[in-house]
């Protein structure tokens, strides 16, 4: 099966650290022209000169994904960079791990909103050739997150959004699926600090992975780009967990 994006274009809300970059580039090097956005300027730069090292056409710009008129703003611009827009991928996380209501806030204003609003903007032109909709939630969303309640319970409705999406936008041939990752192990990333700050927990959640291993960000890359691409022509509403079968 090939999996090749040359001539489409992608844009990647959080795509400077982690999953996002590995997304990113993933897509770069099959073919895409890739647009990023982060709200830290440093690693977004990095993932650019990364990107651009693969020889497409590249845009990135901070934004700050709590912000409502920046995430139209970024898309639209991502789209004019770009000449269009063919997939979207939602990946972006304020990881709401506090109980209380500024907890819940950053969950909701990124990860719901910043999703929703970057839809809205994307419509118009994935609706040109018929485009596709990545959101990647959490594992969390899939059973009781009893440490993290806002980010657990805000991804639960992002796969419940991307079922209602599915739907309201298959007349228009967009697809819309999600990615659920477990736990995804990469430097600076949350497992590598609980590696050095909370072992007993880093070796708690590792003990339940039945291949002895967290996951990587570039296993969870390849679920993205298959769910965007021609591979996936009838694949819509679905979520798609990439744990490892998680215990």
């Amino acid at each position: 099966m090939n999996i090749a994006f040359k001539g489409r274009s992608v844009a990647v809300a959080g795509g400077s650290r982690g999953i996002g970059r590995s997304i990113a580039l993933a897509f770069a090097a099959a073919g895409a022209d890739v647009s990023i956005c982060a709200r830290s300027e440093g690693a977004l730069r990095e993932t650019e000169q990364e990107l651009r090292a693969l020889g497409n056409k590249v845009h990135a710009a901070v934004c700050d994904l709590a912000d409502g008129p920046a995430v139209t703003a970024y898309v639209n611009a991502a789209a004019a960079a770009l000449g269009g827009l063919d997939v979207l991928v939602n990946n972006a996380s304020a990881f709401g791990r506090s109980d209380d209501e500024a907890g819940w806030e950053a969950s909701i204003g990124v990860d719901l909103m910043a999703p929703v609003r970057a839809s809205y903007a994307a419509l118009p032109f994935l609706a040109k050739n018929g485009g596709a909709i990545v959101h990647i939630a959490a594992l969390a969303g899939l059973r009781p997150s009893v440490r993290t309640p806002p980010y657990g319970a805000i991804k639960a409705a992002i796969i419940q959004y991307t079922k209602t999406q599915a739907v309201q936008l298959a007349p228009k041939m967009i697809r819309v699926n999600c990615i659920a990752p477990g736990p995804i192990y990469f430097k600076g990333g949350t497992w590598d600090i609980n590696r050095r700050n909370n072992p007993q927990l880093y070796e708690h959640v590792l003990a339940r992975c039945p291949m002895g291993r967290m996951g990587t960000p570039e296993e969870v890359a390849n679920v993205a780009l298959f769910l965007a691409s021609d591979a996936a022509s009838w694949v819509t509403g679905q979520t798609i967990a990439v744990d490892g079968a998680l215990a």
